[in-house]
């Protein structure tokens, strides 16, 4: 399933560096296709509603997790940055790992290059499948992240390698949904330094949540970030992102709400985008 190679040979014309914003596919932002840990995630990953339904399959290296995730906000957004400026695009991308490091923060040590590559296959491996259209067009069975994904490389005369780039085929439903739906929006410059369940609730609130404020049960926010464990963990850790007001642009609180017979029947999430907030906070005159 996986079919991530080194080779070496001609370099393309470099898609990198990025010049413009970090920018995701709202699609991607909104639903839980991502596993939110480091470890090889191996349990199959399913959301479902009655308007979308997703399953996400391991690979050989588990599921693609949202570190791993990096990659295709990155290509995603050279891809909308060329759209942008009215350039032909394909599904292939050819980029430095080094410039990819510059845009998520990461160091260019030998353990991100290591990471880098395990990422590429984990993309490649997972498996998902869902009745999410994108470009007006649907799909029935399963697709990966990535179609291919190379590492290219050069040799000293000693012999060792030299990482050169990175020659990646993204997939045709992420592709068309870019190019076609154009639902794609801006991301913080502080994404990055965010933890994976803070990285969800913003993705999440950014989906969701444009100009004015957005309600949704504590029940249906787990469900929509993907949230693998208990109901009271994550409560405390939406309470904690409240607390900490960590979620870049947006402010959260968790409000009870009341059933007719006047006993708490629901936690609702409270979203405000601090546009709002700051207009709210000004004086009258």
């Amino acid at each position: 399933m996986s079919d991530v190679t080194v080779i070496q040979g001609d370099l393309f014309a470099l898609d990198s560096p990025l010049r413009g914003s970090v920018r995701g596919e709202r699609s991607l932002m909104a639903y839980p296709f991502f596993a939110l840990t480091k470890q090889a995630w191996m349990t199959p990953l399913k959301y479902e509603t009655d308007m979308v339904s997703i399953e996400v399959g391991p690979g050989p290296k588990g599921i693609a997790n949202i570190y791993d995730k990096e990659v295709l906000l990155y290509i995603a957004s050279i891809m909308a940055t060329k759209l942008d400026n009215n350039e032909v695009v394909t599904q292939e991308f050819h980029f430095t790992a080094h410039d990819l490091f510059r845009v998520t923060g990461v160091s260019g040590s030998a353990r991100s290059y290591n990471r880098l590559f395990e990422a590429l296959e984990r993309l490649q491996g997972t498996q998902i499948k869902t009745d999410i259209e994108t470009g007006g067009e649907g799909e029935t069975g399963f697709f990966s992240w990535l179609e291919s994904a190379k590492l290219q490389y050069s040799k000293s005369a000693s012999g060792d390698k030299r990482l050169k780039s990175v020659k990646v085929r993204l997939c045709d439903w992420l592709f068309r949904a870019i190019l076609r739906d154009r639902q794609v929006l801006q991301y913080a410059p502080t994404y990055f330094q965010l933890s994976p369940v803070e990285r969800r609730l913003y993705e999440v609130a950014r989906a969701c949540c444009s100009e004015t404020e957005f309600c949704i049960t504590i029940g249906d926010l787990k469900l929509q970030t993907g949230y693998q464990s208990s109901a009271r963990h994550f409560k405390q850790q939406v309470k904690d992102a409240a607390r900490r007001n960590s979620i870049p642009g947006y402010r959260f609180s968790i409000d009870p709400s009341e059933s007719p017979n006047g006993k708490v029947a629901l936690e609702l999430v409270r979203i405000v985008p601090e546009r709002q907030v700051s207009i709210a906070s000004q004086p009258s005159i």
